[in-house]
This record gives C-alpha cells, structure tokens and sequence, in this order.
C-alpha cells in the first residue's frame, strides 16, 4: 500500500467508533519500527471522523475507483 491509497477496515476498532468495512485514505506510511499505515476515515459530508495507525493485516487495499 502506497500513500493516498484507498483502504477497506478489516477489523473492528470500537474505541475509534469504526468497524470492519469501513473505508478511509493511506495518508502516511511508517517504515519504522514496523511498516504501518496512519489511515484517515471521514464521514458523508468529508469530515474526519478517526485517523489512526494501522498494520497491513488490518487493511484491504481497494482498486482504483474504489
């Protein structure tokens, strides 16, 4: 997954009111220690409603036009 690629939650993260289907935007990408991925979710009207770090085994990359 690269920077500005659409993603699809996996999992549930009821702490950040999100579950699994959720879909949001790569908007940095960590190369340590670890590879992961801050991802911003926002809502129908384009507001940001969590933006969190996550692992690769969290997210499913989506093809282009989503």
């Amino acid at each position: 997954m690269e920077l500005y690629d659409t993603v699809r939650l996996l999992v549930d993260l009821p702490d950040e009111g999100l579950t699994a289907g959720a879909v949001g935007a790569v908007v940095h990408v960590f190369e340590r220690p670890d590879v992961a991925y801050e991802v911003e979710f926002t809502d129908a009207d384009g507001r940001t409603v969590a933006q969190v770090p996550l692992t690769a085994d969290q997210l499913e990359p989506l093809a282009s036009g989503g």
